[in-house]
């Protein structure tokens, strides 16, 4: 596969999963967040075994290294043209036996309300059984009502399952405030997180009993990808999230092809939404950029299974157009290219 330069395109992005990381040297004492570390070096083998050497010389030093601080966050997005960038602070809670979070949602806000025409409030809820469901409730009202926040995360193997019967008072809730919530899904990459929370078909009820709770499930659920289509397929509430995958369209290319493809074919391009989850590294935006923007699926795959071309109306809708949408965003203008701003966050 030939890589293009790393240019900006014309098309708006929004990038749901944008990680600020934190300082860790408060926490790295702790054997669980020693543990998580060591995954992430076990996760470079998978998702850069096959990058194209000629990216590598088009990636800056500093974009190979994490960084702790939001604004460095912002320069990956302007190098790179990613327009708004929903801030997730990293929770982790069982890294630490729940004595601390690595950022705080007040941390990230802070760094919102620095740059509110780039970054929105995304706050992490997690964990929700954990620290009791009337707690996560209020800090829910909370920063919809006194904030405007409308997008939200819940990280599940830090927790409990996704269908636990406990959380169904938080879903009633978030379904009445209308706040689109980003779950996790498919394996935990990085223990001490438990996989079995988070299996996508445990989606179904969810999406059953709220179906007007709009719903983004990170990672495609993988590597149960076709369970995420088949719950997302009965139920138009739920919306598959590419997060953490696009840099398989450069290192694995006919891998990727299977995943979009069949997403393409049993949910469609007007639910699949894009995303880095980069965490502080810049090389994760850079590949999750490149990886959607040159990306086609191979001809082949298209006769033998029926996938359909990946059009530049699909590109615009899942680079940007269909979180915009759940989001209220208008995207006729670009932020990231542009000199103009526009407050990210609802008014009033």
């Amino acid at each position: 596969m030939t890589v293009q330069g790393i240019a900006q395109d014309n098309r708006f992005k929004i990038d749901p999963e944008f990680h600020p990381v934190g300082d860790m040297q408060p926490y790295i004492h702790f054997p669980g967040v020693q543990m998580w570390w060591k995954a992430i070096d076990n996760i470079r083998r998978p998702l850069l075994t096959g990058l194209p050497e000629e990216l590598f010389t088009q990636l800056q030093p500093g974009n190979l290294s994490p960084t702790s601080d939001p604004d460095a966050l912002l320069g990956f997005m302007d190098r790179y043209g990613v327009d708004v960038g929903c801030l997730l602070p990293e929770s982790m809670m069982d890294t630490t036996g729940g004595s601390s979070r690595w950022v705080s949602n007040g941390e990230m806000a802070e760094a919102v309300e620095r740059h509110p025409d780039r970054f929105l409030y995304q706050p992490n809820l997690s964990p929700i059984k954990a620290r009791g469901v009337g707690n996560a409730i209020w800090e829910l009202e909370y920063w919809v009502k006194e904030k405007g926040a409308r997008i939200f995360k819940f990280y599940p193997p830090e927790d409990t399952y996704i269908n636990d019967p406990e959380l169904w008072p938080f879903y009633a809730k978030a379904e009445a405030l209308g706040i689109v919530l980003d779950i996790h899904t498919g394996f935990s990459w990085v223990p001490p997180g438990k996989s079995k929370y988070a299996r996508p078909i445990l989606l179904d009820d969810v999406a059953r009993d709220f179906p007007q709770l709009k719903i983004v499930a990170f990672h495609m659920g993988y590597p149960y990808c076709d369970d995420l289509n088949m719950v997302a397929m009965g139920h138009p509430n739920v919306y598959p999230c590419l997060s953490l995958l696009v840099p398989w369209a450069l290192t694995s290319p006919w891998k990727f092809a299977r995943i979009l493809g069949e997403a393409l074919r049993f949910v469609g391009p007007e639910r699949i939404i894009w995303g880095t989850d980069t965490a502080g590294f810049g090389a994760q935006t850079a590949a999750a950029v490149i990886g959607l923007r040159d990306f086609q699926i191979p001809e082949e795959l298209q006769e033998r299974y029926g996938y359909p071309a990946l059009s530049e109306e699909d590109r615009a809708r899942i680079f940007g157009g269909n979180l915009a949408g759940l989001l209220g965003i208008d995207t006729r203008r670009r932020i990231g290219n542009s000199t103009e701003s526009r407050p990210a966050q609802r008014e009033g």
